[in-house]
Protein backbone atom coordinates (compact mmCIF):
# COMPACT_ATOMS: atom_id res chain seq x y z
CA UNK A 1 0.00 0.00 0.00
CA UNK A 2 2.86 2.20 0.95
CA UNK A 3 4.23 2.22 -2.92
CA UNK A 4 0.62 2.45 -4.38
CA UNK A 5 0.87 5.70 -2.57
CA UNK A 6 4.31 7.03 -3.42
CA UNK A 7 4.22 10.21 -5.33
CA UNK A 8 6.48 9.39 -8.00
CA UNK A 9 4.60 6.37 -8.76
CA UNK A 10 1.45 8.26 -8.83
CA UNK A 11 2.84 10.84 -10.96
CA UNK A 12 4.23 8.14 -13.66
CA UNK A 13 1.01 6.43 -13.45
CA UNK A 14 -1.08 9.44 -14.19
CA UNK A 15 1.20 10.13 -17.03
CA UNK A 16 1.17 6.47 -18.23
CA UNK A 17 -2.48 6.55 -18.59
CA UNK A 18 -2.71 10.39 -20.39
CA UNK A 19 -0.52 8.60 -22.83
CA UNK A 20 -3.00 5.95 -24.03
CA UNK A 21 -5.76 8.20 -24.26
CA UNK A 22 -5.81 7.45 -27.96
CA UNK A 23 -6.49 3.94 -27.91
CA UNK A 24 -9.62 5.07 -26.15
CA UNK A 25 -10.81 8.18 -28.09
CA UNK A 26 -10.32 6.83 -31.80
CA UNK A 27 -13.51 4.18 -30.51
CA UNK A 28 -15.88 7.01 -29.91
CA UNK A 29 -18.14 8.03 -32.78
CA UNK A 30 -18.90 11.54 -31.69
CA UNK A 31 -17.46 14.61 -32.57
CA UNK A 32 -14.48 16.22 -31.26
CA UNK A 33 -16.17 18.89 -29.23
CA UNK A 34 -18.82 16.77 -28.37
CA UNK A 35 -16.03 14.79 -26.96
CA UNK A 36 -14.63 17.15 -25.20
CA UNK A 37 -17.51 18.08 -23.70
CA UNK A 38 -18.25 14.74 -22.19
CA UNK A 39 -14.92 14.38 -20.60
CA UNK A 40 -15.50 17.32 -19.28
CA UNK A 41 -18.64 16.47 -17.72
CA UNK A 42 -17.32 13.26 -16.16
CA UNK A 43 -14.53 14.25 -14.85
CA UNK A 44 -16.32 17.40 -13.10
CA UNK A 45 -19.01 14.33 -11.30
CA UNK A 46 -15.75 12.58 -10.86
CA UNK A 47 -13.58 15.29 -8.81
CA UNK A 48 -16.76 16.53 -7.32
CA UNK A 49 -17.00 13.26 -5.38
CA UNK A 50 -13.27 13.56 -4.51
CA UNK A 51 -13.54 16.85 -3.18
CA UNK A 52 -16.78 15.71 -1.25
CA UNK A 53 -15.07 12.25 0.47
CA UNK A 54 -11.77 14.54 1.31
CA UNK A 55 -14.07 17.52 2.78
CA UNK A 56 -12.14 20.34 0.73
CA UNK A 57 -14.46 23.36 0.49
CA UNK A 58 -13.82 25.60 -2.32
CA UNK A 59 -13.72 29.20 -1.02
CA UNK A 60 -15.08 31.65 -3.87
CA UNK A 61 -14.44 34.24 -1.39
CA UNK A 62 -10.69 34.12 -1.97
CA UNK A 63 -11.11 34.03 -5.77
CA UNK A 64 -13.66 36.44 -6.76
CA UNK A 65 -11.14 38.59 -8.71
CA UNK A 66 -9.53 35.19 -10.31
CA UNK A 67 -12.20 33.69 -11.67
CA UNK A 68 -12.45 35.62 -15.51
CA UNK A 69 -8.98 34.21 -15.73
CA UNK A 70 -10.12 30.48 -14.61
CA UNK A 71 -13.36 30.90 -17.58
CA UNK A 72 -10.85 32.30 -19.91
CA UNK A 73 -8.20 28.97 -19.18
CA UNK A 74 -11.29 26.69 -19.31
CA UNK A 75 -12.31 27.67 -22.23
CA UNK A 76 -8.60 27.03 -23.32
CA UNK A 77 -9.19 23.79 -22.07
CA UNK A 78 -11.82 22.50 -23.83
CA UNK A 79 -10.61 23.94 -27.11
CA UNK A 80 -7.13 22.32 -26.37
CA UNK A 81 -9.16 18.86 -25.90
CA UNK A 82 -10.67 19.25 -29.67
CA UNK A 83 -7.89 20.32 -31.51
CA UNK A 84 -6.26 17.06 -29.95
CA UNK A 85 -9.20 15.45 -30.78
CA UNK A 86 -9.07 16.20 -34.39
CA UNK A 87 -5.58 15.80 -34.46
CA UNK A 88 -5.79 12.05 -33.82
CA UNK A 89 -8.15 11.79 -36.74
CA UNK A 90 -5.93 13.23 -39.36
CA UNK A 91 -2.13 11.90 -38.60
CA UNK A 92 -0.95 9.17 -36.50
CA UNK A 93 -0.97 9.41 -32.43
CA UNK A 94 2.79 9.79 -32.35
CA UNK A 95 2.68 12.51 -34.70
CA UNK A 96 -0.07 14.33 -33.34
CA UNK A 97 1.40 13.53 -29.45
CA UNK A 98 4.82 14.94 -30.49
CA UNK A 99 3.46 18.20 -32.52
CA UNK A 100 1.45 18.19 -28.96
CA UNK A 101 4.38 18.56 -26.45
CA UNK A 102 5.75 21.68 -28.40
CA UNK A 103 3.50 23.51 -25.84
CA UNK A 104 6.58 23.68 -23.67
CA UNK A 105 8.08 25.42 -26.01
CA UNK A 106 5.59 27.87 -26.78
CA UNK A 107 5.62 28.85 -23.11
CA UNK A 108 9.69 28.78 -23.27
CA UNK A 109 9.63 31.65 -25.86
CA UNK A 110 6.00 33.46 -25.11
CA UNK A 111 6.96 34.10 -20.70
CA UNK A 112 10.31 36.72 -21.84
CA UNK A 113 7.43 38.85 -23.29
CA UNK A 114 4.83 38.45 -20.73
CA UNK A 115 6.92 37.79 -17.09
CA UNK A 116 10.10 39.70 -18.53
CA UNK A 117 11.99 36.86 -18.22
CA UNK A 118 15.30 37.02 -19.91
CA UNK A 119 16.08 34.08 -22.12
CA UNK A 120 19.79 32.02 -21.40
CA UNK A 121 21.39 30.51 -24.06
CA UNK A 122 20.70 27.17 -23.19
CA UNK A 123 16.94 28.22 -23.41
CA UNK A 124 17.17 29.75 -26.82
CA UNK A 125 19.27 26.53 -28.31
CA UNK A 126 16.57 24.71 -26.84
CA UNK A 127 14.09 26.58 -28.85
CA UNK A 128 15.50 25.98 -31.68
CA UNK A 129 16.86 22.59 -32.03
CA UNK A 130 12.97 22.03 -30.70
CA UNK A 131 11.44 23.94 -33.65
CA UNK A 132 14.09 22.15 -36.11
CA UNK A 133 12.40 19.32 -34.70
CA UNK A 134 8.80 20.23 -35.73
CA UNK A 135 10.17 21.24 -39.08
CA UNK A 136 11.66 17.60 -39.67
CA UNK A 137 8.37 16.22 -38.74
CA UNK A 138 6.27 18.31 -40.80
CA UNK A 139 8.72 18.33 -43.89
CA UNK A 140 8.41 14.34 -44.31
CA UNK A 141 4.59 13.86 -44.21
CA UNK A 142 2.86 12.22 -47.20
CA UNK A 143 1.93 15.38 -48.92
CA UNK A 144 -0.33 13.72 -51.33
CA UNK A 145 -3.39 14.24 -49.09
CA UNK A 146 -2.57 16.65 -47.18
CA UNK A 147 -4.08 14.77 -44.17
CA UNK A 148 -0.84 14.29 -42.27
CA UNK A 149 -0.41 18.38 -42.61
CA UNK A 150 -3.61 19.00 -41.25
CA UNK A 151 -3.45 16.48 -38.45
CA UNK A 152 -0.02 18.58 -37.63
CA UNK A 153 -1.74 21.56 -37.91
CA UNK A 154 -4.19 20.95 -35.26
CA UNK A 155 -1.46 19.36 -32.89
CA UNK A 156 0.08 22.29 -32.83
CA UNK A 157 -3.22 24.42 -32.22
CA UNK A 158 -3.64 22.32 -29.31
CA UNK A 159 -0.40 22.99 -27.98
CA UNK A 160 -0.83 26.38 -28.76
CA UNK A 161 -4.10 26.09 -26.32
CA UNK A 162 -2.66 24.07 -24.11
CA UNK A 163 0.34 26.59 -23.66
CA UNK A 164 -2.12 29.37 -23.01
CA UNK A 165 -3.17 27.20 -19.83
CA UNK A 166 -0.07 26.96 -18.76
CA UNK A 167 0.65 30.80 -19.03
CA UNK A 168 -3.09 31.73 -17.53
CA UNK A 169 -2.12 29.71 -14.62
CA UNK A 170 0.97 31.59 -13.73
CA UNK A 171 -1.39 34.56 -13.09
CA UNK A 172 -4.10 32.80 -10.91
CA UNK A 173 -2.27 32.37 -7.22
CA UNK A 174 -5.53 32.16 -4.68
CA UNK A 175 -6.87 28.98 -5.78
CA UNK A 176 -5.18 25.17 -5.17
CA UNK A 177 -4.25 22.90 -7.75
CA UNK A 178 -7.32 20.36 -7.58
CA UNK A 179 -9.48 23.28 -6.95
CA UNK A 180 -8.82 25.25 -10.32
CA UNK A 181 -8.81 22.32 -12.52
CA UNK A 182 -12.20 21.78 -10.88
CA UNK A 183 -13.78 25.16 -11.72
CA UNK A 184 -11.36 25.39 -14.75
CA UNK A 185 -13.96 21.81 -16.18
CA UNK A 186 -17.01 23.68 -15.20
CA UNK A 187 -15.75 26.69 -17.19
CA UNK A 188 -15.05 24.57 -20.18
CA UNK A 189 -18.55 22.77 -19.95
CA UNK A 190 -20.47 26.82 -20.13
CA UNK A 191 -17.99 27.17 -23.53
CA UNK A 192 -18.77 24.15 -24.94
CA UNK A 193 -22.11 22.82 -24.27
CA UNK A 194 -23.36 25.92 -27.33
CA UNK A 195 -20.62 25.09 -29.45
CA UNK A 196 -21.92 21.18 -29.42
CA UNK A 197 -25.14 22.51 -29.77
CA UNK A 198 -24.65 25.29 -32.70
CA UNK A 199 -22.54 22.93 -34.18
CA UNK A 200 -24.15 19.62 -34.23
CA UNK A 201 -25.85 18.92 -31.14
CA UNK A 202 -25.89 15.76 -28.65
CA UNK A 203 -25.34 12.36 -31.26
CA UNK A 204 -24.72 10.05 -27.80
CA UNK A 205 -27.76 8.05 -29.29
CA UNK A 206 -25.46 6.87 -31.85
CA UNK A 207 -22.51 5.42 -29.65
CA UNK A 208 -22.61 1.74 -29.58
CA UNK A 209 -21.60 -0.07 -26.22
CA UNK A 210 -18.32 0.02 -27.00
CA UNK A 211 -18.34 3.72 -27.56
CA UNK A 212 -20.52 4.06 -24.34
CA UNK A 213 -17.12 2.27 -22.22
CA UNK A 214 -14.32 3.75 -24.16
CA UNK A 215 -16.49 7.46 -23.55
CA UNK A 216 -16.87 6.46 -19.71
CA UNK A 217 -12.53 5.50 -19.34
CA UNK A 218 -12.05 8.16 -21.37
CA UNK A 219 -13.87 10.80 -19.07
CA UNK A 220 -13.87 9.17 -15.27
CA UNK A 221 -10.15 7.50 -15.75
CA UNK A 222 -8.24 9.83 -18.10
CA UNK A 223 -9.73 12.88 -17.07
CA UNK A 224 -10.98 12.33 -13.10
CA UNK A 225 -9.23 9.58 -11.65
CA UNK A 226 -5.97 10.77 -13.67
CA UNK A 227 -6.41 14.62 -12.37
CA UNK A 228 -6.52 13.40 -8.92
CA UNK A 229 -3.17 11.09 -9.03
CA UNK A 230 -1.55 14.26 -10.69
CA UNK A 231 -2.45 16.92 -8.35
CA UNK A 232 -2.39 14.33 -4.83
CA UNK A 233 1.47 13.64 -6.07
CA UNK A 234 2.33 17.57 -7.66
CA UNK A 235 1.83 18.74 -3.78
CA UNK A 236 4.71 16.12 -3.03
CA UNK A 237 7.04 16.38 -5.78
CA UNK A 238 9.63 19.34 -6.49
CA UNK A 239 8.38 21.34 -9.74
CA UNK A 240 11.66 20.24 -11.78
CA UNK A 241 11.08 16.41 -11.13
CA UNK A 242 7.44 16.73 -11.97
CA UNK A 243 8.71 18.52 -15.07
CA UNK A 244 10.56 15.76 -16.35
CA UNK A 245 8.47 12.82 -15.14
CA UNK A 246 5.79 14.38 -17.02
CA UNK A 247 7.31 12.92 -20.47
CA UNK A 248 6.31 9.62 -19.75
CA UNK A 249 2.98 10.74 -21.49
CA UNK A 250 4.51 11.45 -25.00
CA UNK A 251 6.51 8.04 -24.90
CA UNK A 252 4.39 6.56 -23.65
CA UNK A 253 1.63 7.68 -26.83
CA UNK A 254 4.62 7.04 -29.46
CA UNK A 255 5.27 3.64 -27.96
CA UNK A 256 1.37 2.25 -28.13
CA UNK A 257 1.45 4.08 -31.77
CA UNK A 258 3.97 2.02 -33.02
CA UNK A 259 3.47 -1.00 -31.28
CA UNK A 260 -0.16 -1.58 -30.93
CA UNK A 261 -1.43 0.38 -33.96
CA UNK A 262 0.83 -0.22 -36.23
CA UNK A 263 1.39 3.00 -37.28
CA UNK A 264 5.07 3.70 -38.93
CA UNK A 265 7.46 6.84 -38.46
CA UNK A 266 10.41 8.03 -40.93
CA UNK A 267 13.78 8.38 -39.70
CA UNK A 268 13.33 11.96 -39.77
CA UNK A 269 10.53 11.79 -38.07
CA UNK A 270 11.29 10.20 -35.26
CA UNK A 271 14.40 12.48 -35.40
CA UNK A 272 12.70 15.43 -35.19
CA UNK A 273 10.43 13.75 -32.15
CA UNK A 274 13.58 12.87 -30.34
CA UNK A 275 14.41 16.56 -30.47
CA UNK A 276 11.40 17.77 -29.83
CA UNK A 277 11.11 15.53 -26.57
CA UNK A 278 14.95 15.84 -26.04
CA UNK A 279 15.50 19.34 -25.96
CA UNK A 280 12.87 20.42 -24.06
CA UNK A 281 13.35 17.76 -21.24
CA UNK A 282 16.67 19.33 -21.29
CA UNK A 283 15.49 23.14 -20.92
CA UNK A 284 13.66 21.93 -17.74
CA UNK A 285 17.04 19.91 -16.27
CA UNK A 286 18.28 22.61 -13.80
CA UNK A 287 21.63 21.82 -12.53
CA UNK A 288 22.92 23.45 -9.54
Amino acid sequence: MKQLKSPRLMLIASMTIFGTLSLFVRNISVSSGELALYRAILAVLLLALFLAVTKQKILFSKMKKELPLLVLSGAAIGINWIFLFEAYKYTTVSVATLSYYFAPVIVTAVCPFLFRERLTGKQILCFIMSTLGIVLITGTVDMKGGSDLVGILFGLGAATFYASVILINKFIKNVEGIHRTFLQFLAAIMVLFPYVMLSGGITLGSLSVNGWINLLIVGLVHTGLTYCFYFSALKEIPGQRAAILSYVDPLVAVLISVTILGETMTLWQIIGGAMILGFTIWNEWKTK
